[in-house]
């Protein structure tokens, strides 16, 4: 007889219906089971969610779990819609070939129809602690909508973001590191600093791409400007965190070999 052992989560499949984004909205909740002060849990967004169960996710939690190795966090992987290239970007503005256009009604299916609905179905307090994380433009996506919505979000998680999106093509003999990427000009001109926390993971396969001949990939490069952007806003290294994986590539395995680092880091403190 084979014995199994009782699963420390239950997976709850959902559509949101959004007006903003005019679709169904597939989202999958990671809920922990038997947790004491269920309305003292915090609570996890993540882009890309498709991409969860291939990571083994589940399993993924349960381990941690087992171990007590983070806090009870409900978790909501928000799936990707086929206008994915639209709806994810900066809200701001769109890049140089006009993708993220929706992202601003991405953003607001997010505070003003899943955060509502997750706060009334799971009886969690507004003041609960929340984080976002994402992959590769889904990152993206994250970081943009917690930088400008500092009062819903906490703390980021980005993995391979997709942080050289630009305003202008980088073959274009104008272009300039310093002065077209999107995100971190947003950064560098923002008048506040958000009390953030920001977990970046980058992969030294994650491309092959040098546009600076400086021998270092451009994901990782756009990745360390990017905290260069935040020390210089006043970050201190406490509140930033940076995963360099050797083997990491821009793939769903990575990512799933980056998210136990991310969810203790985020999650880690009882």
């Amino acid at each position: 007889m084979v014995i199994t052992k009782e699963s420390l989560i239950l997976v709850e499949n959902t559509e949101v219906i959004s007006s903003h984004l005019v679709r169904k909205v597939k989202v999958d909740f990671y809920l922990p089971v038997n947790v004491a002060a269920p309305e003292q849990m915090s609570i996890l967004l993540i882009n890309d969610g498709q991409d969860l169960e291939r990571m083994g996710f589940e399993a993924m939690l349960n381990t941690l779990y087992e171990q007590r190795a983070i806090s009870p966090v409900l978790c909501v992987g928000i799936h990707a819609g086929i206008e994915r290239k639209m709806e994810y970007g900066t809200a701001s503005q769109p890049d140089f070939k006009g993708r993220g256009a929706k992202a601003s009604e991405y953003t607001r299916f997010i505070l003003e129809e899943l955060l509502p609905l997750i706060q009334v179905n799971y009886h969690l307090p507004v003041t609960r602690t929340k984080a976002f994380a994402g992959f590769s433009l889904g990152a993206l996506s994250a970081l943009d909508i917690a930088w400008n919505h500092p009062t819903e979000f906490s703390t980021i998680g980005v993995f391979s973001g997709s942080l050289w999106w630009r305003s202008k093509d980088q073959y274009d003999e104008t272009y300039d590191d310093d002065k077209d990427r999107i995100m971190h000009q947003i950064i560098r001109k923002s008048t506040i600093k958000p009390r953030l926390k920001f977990f970046f993971e980058s992969g030294k396969l994650d491309e092959q791409r040098d546009r600076n001949k400086n021998g270092v990939i451009d994901s990782i490069d756009d990745t360390l400007d990017l905290i260069a952007e935040l020390k210089a806003k006043g970050y201190k290294e406490s509140d930033i965190e940076f995963l360099l994986l050797e083997e990491g590539k821009h793939d769903v395995e990575t990512w799933g070999v980056a998210m136990p680092y991310f969810l203790k880091w985020a999650f880690g403190e009882w």
